[in-house]
């Protein structure tokens, strides 16, 4: 006797069914997309006890005639397809035929349908992958599916089922997924009775991101006039803000072709577009949705169509990337046209300047590189006296109280800093308030109250001006007055010979002096007042990991480093500002592209309306 046998047709279902069929959520999603397919635009989820005792999911879709109910409970019976050179180009949801099958053969289901154009419709009942009933039946325009006792007759499955509560969630994922692939539908979700979500169709995309998320505050849209179009490939969506991020990785929802997928390289992609603005442990958060040419793509690689495969990974990557920094750049111009007034510098009179500082023509107050370096003094100041042909600035920030600088202790000159007026607390139509813990700066912005941190927006300053010199190849160096030899380990002797013609680019400049000797000559000029040890370390740790590095995109290691040595040499908590130096830090911050978050994805600064302000006092 042959010990090779034909599998009967319902045992053929079940084995299908454990790859189709993982949990509740995996009908659900079945179910729902077969509703989207018939283009519905209203469809109703119910479940009880986690998806195991019931699933039901309503539609108002195109429904089916009786032969068509019949026909969907077979293997492979679709109307998606009609020969295989379809395939390559299929774009519909449900298309293999094998959902309806293998949910029949380990349940209890039933199918209520009417077609459009029908004035009876047509029930079935299946029973643990047998036809139970067929007949004619009274019903509404669209589809009922009715799923019950799931895994009842393979109770193995039933013991790989998380908790109700793992299982609902799921089960809220895939709907929400849907809902966000499918802003035009509309959507409901009970759970045992109670209705946990509720979105209206017609919805924008942008309305249905913050329904999904509960989210009301700024989106950062990866739309410019409209999805972006870059060759094949097509990018639309919302992600929340940097500062809305959290640790979760599921709540960036990738849809490719309408179709919700998980995807690491699209994730990474976007990720990366984020370099530099993300806080560590983060991960990035919304909704980004590719439209992609079908056959670029093959949805066929899993059994339940999670995973897709692209045909050209990497300019999809690239393509994604791009178009996450471009919508960064405008939330950075957006940032600055609210913060910053029209740059419109008007001349003074000579009286209204007698009581104030004077400056040179055009010129631009600085942050030095670090707080100690090379910050400006009165006395020094004061002794420096404009020629009459240049015109005269007057400082735009105030200083509280008259207050006596001395640039050496043993000088006995004594130069009073003179007060200035009331009205001249503006700088770009920003008006200065004070400061909070030696760290805030507080402001007011048309009715708007604006804190600034003082070290997160110098450290994104230098960030800036490090990446720009590295990126560039000009990183501007400083010489030093007498060259510091430096002893290296083992380690970093092996890295310094490997990458010599490297420490250049970061505007350091050291030599072999003897064995595991180096002497520093000269270093980058923004962190000229930072230990030119502590410097070449902090560039051969970055050199030691680097890794690959395309475009404007900086090796993980390397931007690491820079913005290392960035948040060391800006200005600390405890630093107080003087008006020159809070004028110097809203001009560079103005004039930076990108100023919004340091490095390391810490917002630079937050504003409160009134009104926001008012609700801390309950005056609403």
């Amino acid at each position: 006797m042959s010990r090779i046998r034909i599998l009967s047709e319902q045992l053929a279902n079940q084995i299908a069914a454990g790859e189709v069929v993982e949990r509740p959520a995996s009908v659900v999603k079945e179910l729902v997309e077969n509703s989207v397919d018939a283009g519905a635009t209203r469809i109703d989820v119910a479940v009880e006890k986690g998806g195991v005792r019931l699933v039901r999911v309503v539609d108002n879709g195109c429904g089916m005639i009786e032969d068509d109910v019949l026909l969907c409970l077979e293997r492979h019976a679709t109307s998606k397809l009609r020969d295989e050179s379809q395939l390559a180009a299929i774009a519909t949801l449900g298309f293999r035929g094998e959902a309806i099958p293998s949910i029949g053969s380990v349940s209890q289901m039933m199918i209520l349908s009417r077609a459009e154009g029908k004035e009876i419709g047509t029930r079935v009942e299946v029973r643990y992958g047998r036809l139970h009933k067929a007949h004619e039946d009274g019903c509404g325009a669209g589809t009922v599916m009715e799923v019950r006792n799931l895994f009842g007759n393979v109770p193995a499955r039933k013991k790989f089922l998380k908790s109700i509560r793992t299982e609902i969630f799921h089960i809220d994922e895939v709907v929400k997924n849907q809902a966000l692939a499918s802003p035009e539908t509309g959507f409901t979700l009970t759970v045992d009775g109670r209705m946990t979500l509720n979105l209206a169709p017609g919805s924008a995309l942008e309305t249905r991101v913050r329904d999904l998320y509960r989210y009301k505050g700024e989106l950062l849209s990866l739309e410019h006039n409209g999805a972006i179009q870059q060759g094949d490939v097509q990018v639309s969506g919302y992600l929340l803000l940097p500062e809305a991020m959290t640790s979760r990785s599921s709540r960036l929802r990738v849809l490719v072709n309408g179709r919700a997928v998980t995807d690491r390289m699209i994730r990474h992609a976007v990720a990366e577009g984020l370099q530099s603005f993300l806080m560590k442990g983060c991960q990035p958060a919304g909704a980004i949705m590719l439209v992609i040419s079908p056959d670029m793509v093959d949805v066929n690689v899993h059994p339940a169509k999670r995973e897709i495969k692209f045909r050209n990974s990497n300019a999809i990557h690239r393509v994604v990337v791009e178009v996450v920094q471009a919508a960064m750049r405008r939330h950075q111009e957006h940032q600055r046209n609210q913060l910053f007034a029209t740059m419109k510098k008007e001349r003074v009179s000579s009286e209204e300047s007698e009581s104030l500082f004077t400056a040179e023509p055009d010129a631009k107050f600085s942050l030095p590189a670090a707080r100690d370096c090379s910050f400006i003094r009165v006395d020094d100041a004061a002794q420096e006296k404009p020629s009459s042909d240049k015109r005269q600035m007057p400082p735009l920030l105030p200083l509280t109280k008259t207050r006596s600088y001395v640039s050496d202790p043993d000088l006995p000159v004594q130069l009073p800093v003179q007060m200035i007026e009331e009205n001249e607390r503006e700088y770009a139509g920003i008006t200065y308030i004070g400061s909070l813990f030696d760290l805030y700066l507080l402001c007011e912005k048309m009715g708007r109250f604006v804190v600034i941190d003082q070290h997160a927006a110098h450290e994104r300053i230098l960030y800036g001006q490090l990446k720009k010199g590295y990126m560039e190849k000009s990183m501007p160096s400083q010489q030093l007055l007498f060259p510091v030899t430096v002893e290296l380990g083992a380690g970093h002797l092996e890295v310094v010979e490997r990458h010599a013609e490297k420490l250049q680019d970061f505007g350091l400049e050291a030599v072999p002096f003897g064995e595991a000797t180096w002497v520093i000559k000269a270093v980058p000029a923004a962190m000229s007042a930072l230990e030119p040890a502590l410097i070449f370390e902090e560039i051969l740790e970055g050199l030691q990991g680097q890794g690959l590095e395309r475009g404007n995109i900086v090796a993980e290691s390397i931007d690491h480093m820079l913005a290392t040595m960035a948040c060391r040499a800006a200005v600390k908590g405890g630093d107080r500002l003087e008006p020159e130096e809070i004028i110097g830090l809203l001009q560079q911050m103005e004039e930076s592209e990108i100023f919004s978050h340091c490095p390391h994805g810490r917002p630079v600064m937050k504003s409160f309306s009134a009104r926001e302000i008012e609700k801390w006092f309950h005056r609403h």
